[in-house]
């Protein structure tokens, strides 16, 4: 038989990496308070759980997608979650996005009632998961993040390990303080190309192999141009994960100024809304921030 992986969050990330798994022939069990998302993967093949002890009963490893340290902990330790129903030795595999000390804390929890905890948060989001080319960075002992990396192989493109409990998630910050910084400079350029009549959609071709090409280029560049606002990920988490940046900062008094406007830029746009939308809508802050998003999908995931 198939060993069995079982899956906490079902949402927009969660549900993709989920998709991606059954697909690749895991046998997946899947919880989610939200039933319509537990339901979309059950239409691909996994099986429901009726809780997160329920999900964890016979499993060997324990994937949690998550949006906040809160919800992470409710979901491991709380009545009914993953350490009501794991078995000894369960290995839970923390891909949410949360800050380094509570995996930590998080990590010694786990350890003291004999599971195994890995963080491992990833890069590339939605379209890389479909095609089982994220890119994770991982924290947690050298046994068990191997277990892992197997685990991931088959949404993962590139994996490594970064250090005990905590070192993936101080590795994420640091992925996303480069990706904020990216997306801003990138939708800044877009704007000047077009105050000058220039095609902004034509951009990353002529670049192409430059040192100003990148993966952000050639994906958003084209989209910021288009307005095209398709929803792969969201303003206001990538908020959450640049003030998660700036109090790891704080704490080795390491000045990142570049970083602080970034961080109060998307501030700016969640306070006029903005927050649910993609990094596409950036370019509201060049045309004014709150403008109705004539070309968003209201109903993507």
């Amino acid at each position: 038989m198939a060993t069995k992986i079982a899956l906490i969050g079902a949402g927009a990330m969660g549900g993709a990496i989920g998709a991606r798994l059954v697909r690749t022939g895991t046998a997946l069990s899947v919880f989610d308070l939200d039933q319509q998302k537990v339901d979309a993967l059950v239409a691909c093949g996994a099986t429901a759980a009726a809780s997160g002890a329920d999900a964890a009963r016979s499993a060997s490893a324990v994937i949690l997608s998550l949006n906040s340290p809160r919800i992470v902990d409710a979901a491991v330790f709380g009545p009914e979650g993953v350490a009501a129903g794991a078995e000894p030795g369960t290995l839970i595999i923390d891909m949410s996005s949360i800050d380094p000390t509570t995996t930590q804390n998080l990590a010694a929890r786990a350890k003291a009632q004999g599971l195994a905890w890995v963080d491992s948060p990833l890069s590339g989001g939605i379209p890389k998961a479909a095609t089982g080319e994220l890119t994770l960075m991982q924290g947690g002992e050298e046994a068990d993040v191997a277990r892992a990396q197997s685990v991931l192989a088959k949404v993962a493109a590139n994996q490594t390990h970064m250090g005990p409990a905590g070192a993936g998630q101080t590795t994420k910050l640091i992925n996303q303080v480069l990706c904020g910084l990216g997306f801003m400079a990138v939708a800044e350029a877009t704007a000047l190309a077009e105050a000058a009549g220039v095609d902004a959609s034509r951009i990353p071709q002529a670049l192409r192999g430059g040192r100003a090409d990148s993966a952000l280029l050639q994906e958003y560049m084209p989209r910021f141009a288009a307005r095209d606002y398709r929803r792969t990920g969201r303003i206001d988490n990538m908020v959450k994960d640049l003030n998660g940046a700036q109090d790891l900062a704080r704490l080795s008094n390491t000045a990142m100024p570049m970083t602080a406007l970034c961080a109060e830029i998307h501030r700016m746009l969640t306070a006029a809304g903005l927050g649910g939308e993609d990094q596409a809508a950036l370019m509201e802050f060049f045309t004014g921030a709150g403008n109705p998003l004539p070309n968003s999908n209201k109903d993507a995931v």
